[in-house]
């Protein structure tokens, strides 16, 4: 019997920072979920020229910022999954024993959502959960079924820690503490 209500919070997590922490935080404690799958994208063909870590240091990197975190499960179905990661693929998965899969997604991402792999199947299968970001209006393309989760912005990326000569010291102020030995021992 489905009866399980799943908010997927999917990503490249290059690193993980503590702008995705408090997303998930926040996602929890919204109740509306019995359990948050976080999925490392294995190929995320939207950031293949980006130069991302290889998939499986993403995957521990994952591990050590949200294992500890409440209703949170990280999953490598993507990184197992041969080609690109598609989020679709991974709804149609979590739909076979989910009664209902919300995404979970940052409000700059929002306005790309038609331009997804196969969006309109995708529309018709999920709610959004929109989690708020600095200077990113919400605003949500025709015909998705959407909330916001409250939360105050993070202004962070992965792209800008990854775009930025920065000390350990530093680092500690944008990372969980667990990742910083595993995101610059991939950088050597």
């Amino acid at each position: 019997m489905k009866a399980r209500r799943i908010g997927l919070f999917g990503g490249t997590f290059d690193p993980p920072h503590f702008g995705h922490v408090a997303a998930l935080r926040a996602a929890a404690a919204t109740g509306l979920f019995e359990a948050i799958e976080v999925t490392v994208a294995g190929d995320p063909y939207l950031k293949r020229t980006s130069g991302v870590q290889r998939a499986s240091v993403r995957l521990e990197m994952a591990h050590a910022a949200f294992d500890d975190l409440d209703l949170v499960t990280v999953s490598n179905r993507e990184i197992l999954r041969d080609g690109p990661s598609y989020t679709i693929d991974t709804v149609r998965e979590l739909a076979v024993t989910a009664s209902d899969v919300d995404l979970i997604i940052g409000a700059d991402l929002v306005p790309q959502l038609d331009a997804w792999h196969e969006s309109a199947l995708l529309r018709a299968m999920v709610r959004v959960g929109v989690v708020p970001r600095p200077d990113a209006a919400t605003v949500v393309p025709d015909g998705w079924v959407h909330y916001e989760i409250a939360m105050e912005p993070v202004d962070l990326s992965s792209s800008f820690i990854r775009n930025t000569v920065i000390s350990e010291d530093d680092l500690r102020r944008f990372v969980p503490e667990a990742v910083i030995p595993l995101y610059q021992g991939a950088k050597r």
